[in-house]
């Protein structure tokens, strides 16, 4: 894409995207243009929604991530191309309205005990405990620790809004081991290279990894554990 994806993620900083935002847009536009082969200013509304139909006939994407590839498309085209609604048109899709998925405090325990190794034991609780989406996880800088006031600092969470999460006693023990091991100097969990922060791709590997060894079918994201520490052994509350 090139000049094209420059000047959409500029115009997305300009409305103050989210970082997760901004990948999830240009990811969508990017696999657009990869399906034919062209650059994606020169296809037609025929082709976007042909696009469309092999997503949803031949991948089976779910609706919720239909809904992702089309609002990055429909950025991309009205916003960075200034097409206009009639000459793009990608209809609008009904989200079922599905309960989400929560753990037991048995399958929480579960699945952080088929965590391989400290690192990942860590990464799991710390998403648990302080009920993290997986963006602001990987994003969390050691800085961000605040153990006199039992705090996480959590930036740019949804809605590009900062908040607090509480820490518990129990995370911060675990915390301060994985700092002795792995002594990460910015961010919480760095990526192999150490020069940023870990993917929200691994992230999720290491999640359905040790969700697949503990057994366990339920949860379709790292987003899917909930704050409830307070009900499992690992103590001291969320």
């Amino acid at each position: 894409m090139g000049i094209l994806r420059d000047r959409m993620i500029e115009e997305m900083k300009l409305r103050n995207f989210s970082a997760a935002t901004q990948e999830s847009y240009v990811y969508a536009v990017s696999r657009l243009a990869k399906y034919h082969h062209k650059s994606p200013h020169q296809l037609s509304k025929e082709d976007i929604r042909a696009f469309l139909v092999h997503l949803t006939v031949e991948r089976k994407l779910s609706p919720n991530s239909l809904t992702g590839y089309c609002s990055g498309l429909r950025f991309f085209y009205n916003e960075t191309l200034g097409w206009d609604e009639n000459k793009l048109f990608i209809p609008p899709r009904k989200k079922p309205s599905l309960l989400p998925e929560v753990f037991s405090p048995d399958e929480v325990m579960r699945l952080i005990g088929a965590a391989r190794g400290l690192k990942q034991r860590v990464l799991l609780m710390t998403t648990y405990s302080a009920g993290l989406r997986g963006s602001e996880l990987v994003n969390l800088k050691i800085t961000d620790i605040d153990a006199a006031r039992m705090t996480l600092r959590v930036k740019q969470g949804k809605g590009g809004k900062d908040r607090h999460a509480i820490l518990s006693q129990k995370l911060l023990t675990e915390l301060r081991q994985y700092w002795k091991r792995y002594r990460p100097s910015v961010w919480l969990f760095p990526n192999r290279a150490k020069n940023g922060p870990l993917s929200r791709g691994e992230a999720w590997h290491i999640f359905h990894s040790a969700k697949k060894r503990a057994g366990l079918n339920k949860g379709r994201g790292i987003h899917s554990l909930p704050c409830l520490l307070r009900h499992t052994s690992f103590g001291g509350g969320c």
